[in-house]
């Protein structure tokens, strides 16, 4: 279930960002360009804070920990999700605690091996396995379209 609120006057005052990579990385980037443009839409300072480490759930837990009042964001990789299925202890409920705000960016998985491999089986919500064939799409991924990074708002 997803949970939403209504603001007036947001941000009033600045706004963390905390990413759970060190700066300079992927995610670093995209959080200090979204960052930015947020800053200069709604004239309010973004700060992109890196706090690393436990393969992202030190930052999770301090965005969990903080207060629910919007002013600390948590920038969100696939390393969260997998996370909350590797570890048994966790201070926190990743899809309890965490809601969703806003997508930034997609991105292609790939996975390469070897063309002599036989298709890998997974299982499906009926139990039924499928089949996923393995094909070469190296030279269709390499070809393809860059992806852009473009963000719009409403009331802005």
């Amino acid at each position: 279930m997803l949970r939403h609120a209504v603001a007036l006057d947001y941000p009033t005052r600045p706004v963390r960002i905390i990413v759970g990579f060190a700066a300079g990385g992927s995610a670093d980037i995209v959080a200090r360009l979204t960052g930015q443009w947020l800053s200069e839409r709604v004239g309010q300072q973004f700060i992109i804070e890196n706090q690393t480490g436990a393969g992202t759930n030190i930052a999770t837990e301090a965005v969990v920990n903080s207060p629910p009042d919007g002013y600390t964001l948590l920038l969100i990789t696939a390393a969260n999700f997998i996370n909350a299925t590797l570890y048994e202890k966790l201070k926190f409920n990743f899809i309890r605690d965490i809601t969703p705000v806003a997508g930034l960016s997609r991105e292609p998985a790939v996975m390469v091996v070897h063309s002599s491999s036989r298709p890998i089986l997974f299982r499906s919500s009926s139990h039924t396995p499928r089949p996923i064939r393995v094909r070469s799409t190296l030279l269709r991924a390499a070809s393809a379209p860059r992806p852009t990074f473009s963000a719009s708002c409403s009331r802005c």
